[in-house]
């Protein structure tokens, strides 16, 4: 970039005046919901941390205004954001030999990293006498641990960020673009036409119906693993499943039109079921519902975002936190051994959840109560529906090559967040990636 060129930082930065938070972060620092992402990035080389601190110096993250500014909070309740100085030495903790483990595998180093996240789940706030972010290195382990509060960003920003401060492999940079391609698929609905519209009046009438119901007073029925209020204080564990992408694919061709997320899913409801059905005293109730949530995001352009458009004012792909949250029904079916059958039901299930517009209605009445109510109404509101259901799953497109930083090349990713009063799983793709999982799809479970 030329030196006198300008970026969509600079405009923002020359201001002086403090910026409020958006209500979705004002949500996010709610006592119930003060959500924290601990994202785990693990390199192949042993970390030069002089290194890691001069490339944070002159990184975008520190160009950007929400990783240069404090929460301050006015006299009557509001929090806004306040430009300061930032000193990285007391954002950089170091973790130099304190593990005391002999790490001789990948294993070992995997489950002793998924130790130090569930130990995040449920460890103190940020200090907010500095701006909310915080990374840890772990020399041992080659890892580190970037801790970033959910006010500034959703995992699609904050994901978004980082992969512009790294670099390909193959040192061809080729203007930093590494947003993921996702296939856009050609939907029956989106022909439009009567029908199509009627499709999505009913589908959606239906899902806001039920989205109302699980803010007031309907529940999942108390199982082996329903949380509620409370739980999100427990101690955590976080584990990690893996899949191959050719077994997916594998799947695909016996389900017509399946997708990875389709899959997964299927995955998620065929292992809570089976898990249930030995967990359960007596017999496990035959179609049983048990209910998760899934954040799904507006933004016009699906997956990554070309960090310009995320900055630029105006754009509707937007910096922050833009999803909106749909509510995912599953049936354990204890007689049912044929495990393809969890992922046709599962497939049935989210087409109809495309077909309508729940997310964005979730979205939209959220900023309402927010601005009619205030934040502590909301997150009320969301708790309820967090505390009424039993898991939550979330998915992150990752990057489309591998990628270095400062040099070193990046073995995987890996991120969760501060506890939720229920189980929570998060799953992440790399495609064409070849030391980064060796083909594989990760999925992170946290349960207490």
């Amino acid at each position: 970039m030329h030196n006198n060129s300008r970026t969509p930082f600079h405009n923002i930065m020359e201001s002086t005046l403090d910026e409020p938070v958006t209500p979705a972060g004002r949500l996010f620092l709610q006592p119930q919901l003060n959500q924290i992402i601990n994202c785990a990035i693990g390199f192949k080389h042993p970390l030069n941390i002089q290194a890691i601190k001069t490339e944070l110096s002159n990184s975008l993250m520190l160009k950007h205004p929400r990783f240069l500014s404090l929460l301050v909070i006015d006299d009557h309740g509001r929090e806004y954001w306040r430009k300061t100085q930032v000193n990285l030495d007391d954002h950089i903790i170091i973790h130099d030999k304190t593990l005391s483990l002999n790490l001789d595998s990948d294993e070992e180093i995997e489950d002793k990293v998924n130790s130090c996240l569930s130990d995040f789940a449920i460890s103190s706030p940020l200090n907010t006498n500095k701006p909310l972010w915080e990374i840890h290195i772990y020399t041992e382990l080659k890892c580190a641990i970037l801790r970033i509060h959910h006010a500034l960003g959703d995992g699609i920003s904050l994901m978004s960020l980082f992969l512009a401060s790294c670099e390909k492999a193959n040192g061809k940079d080729d203007d930093k673009d590494y947003v993921a391609e996702k296939r856009v698929e050609k939907r029956e609905e989106n022909k439009r036409g009567i029908v199509g519209i009627m499709k999505i009046i009913w589908w959606t009438i239906l899902s806001v119906l039920g989205f109302i119901g699980r803010c007031l007073w309907v529940k999942d029925i108390k199982t082996a693993i329903s949380g509620g209020d409370g739980v999100e204080l427990w101690p955590r564990m976080a584990a990690t499943a893996k899949f191959s992408l050719e077994d997916m694919k594998l799947v695909k061709k016996a389900i017509p039109n399946a997708t990875v997320n389709d899959i997964l899913f299927g995955v998620i409801s065929y292992g809570l079921s089976k898990y249930l059905d030995i967990r359960t005293f007596g017999a496990l109730q035959e179609g049983l519902q048990i209910t998760g949530l899934a954040m799904v995001n507006l933004r016009k352009q699906p997956g990554l975002q070309e960090l310009s458009k995320l900055m630029e004012e105006g754009s509707k792909a937007k910096w922050g936190n833009r999803f909106g949250i749909i509510l995912l029904p599953i049936h354990c079916h204890t007689k049912d051994v044929d495990p393809l059958n969890y992922v046709k039901r599962a497939k049935a299930m989210v087409d109809k959840k495309k077909k309508s517009l729940e997310a964005h209605f979730s979205y939209n009445i959220g900023r309402l109560i927010m601005s009619l109510l205030g934040p502590k109404a909301a997150s009320i509101l969301n708790y309820r529906i967090i505390c009424n259901t039993t898991f939550t799953v979330s998915n992150m497109v990752g990057p489309t090559e591998q990628l270095t930083y400062v040099g070193n090349p990046i073995s995987f990713i890996r991120a969760t967040s501060s506890g939720l009063a229920h189980i929570n799983y998060l799953s992440k793709g790399f495609s064409q990636t070849k030391i980064i999982c060796q083909k594989r799809y990760h999925m992170w479970l946290e349960e207490f």
